[in-house]
């Protein structure tokens, strides 16, 4: 009998929903524990040595860094995410990298108080936008089967759900397959179903607490 895997989560924490969907597209059952990182618990920083979510109990052993639980799963259960070629392999690596990448120009559009490094992140986030275009075969990044690639790019998306209400950041603009894409993932229920329901709200509350430049831009559309 396998050990039972505990998913240690935050609500709005992308890493942790990378893992969230592939336990779901895996079959596997887990338990998902969710917690405040604005005030963790004692049994939480005993387990976490970076402090971070996500983290992956299995049974007694704890595994920390998303993209190490990622490794892992794919290890150690049913439905592959990753190619078998070892180059096609090493090439989806590399996409989660970028996949990563885009996460933290994100969370500068979130956080900065600054208009030129928002404005920066979003020239940057273009192109690296425009490599994807050339990259992805359809429906799914490397064709007709769901992988990894699309598990670490579903959570990117759901920020532009916030972006693209607030700001004409043009990122996105003239790339239909990166569209198509984003189009699939939000309808796709591994994707949808790692989040809670009333995750676009608790990330917009969260964004305007950060009074960066992007919240400025939300308090001028609301108005």
């Amino acid at each position: 009998m396998s050990a039972p895997l505990t998913l240690v989560s935050h609500d709005l924490c992308p890493y942790v929903q990378r893992a969230a969907i592939a336990l779901a597209e895996k079959g596997v059952e887990f338990e998902r524990v969710t917690i405040d990182l604005a005030a963790k618990p004692d049994w939480f920083l005993e387990l976490s040595p970076l402090g971070k979510v996500p983290l992956l109990r299995v049974g007694d052993a704890v595994i920390f860094e998303s993209a190490v639980i990622l490794e892992y799963l794919e290890e150690t259960q049913p439905n592959p995410l990753l190619p078998a070629d070892p180059v096609a392999r090493a090439g989806h690596r590399a996409m989660i990298e970028l996949g990563s990448a885009v996460l933290a120009d994100l969370w500068v559009l979130e956080t900065t108080p600054s208009r030129e490094a928002f404005a920066a992140r979003v020239s940057g986030l273009a192109d690296r936008f425009a490599r994807l275009e050339r990259a992805i075969a359809e429906p799914w990044f490397a064709g007709p089967r769901f992988g990894l690639v699309d598990a670490a790019f579903g959570p990117v998306f759901r920020y532009f759900d916030l972006i693209d209400r607030v700001a004409d950041h043009g990122i996105l603009a003239g790339k239909p397959k990166v569209a198509a894409w984003r189009a699939a993932l939000a309808a796709r229920p591994s994707v949808r179903d790692a989040v809670v329901p009333d995750y676009a709200a608790r990330l917009a509350r969260f964004v305007a607490a950060q009074d960066g430049h992007l919240a400025r831009l939300m308090e001028r559309k609301a108005a």
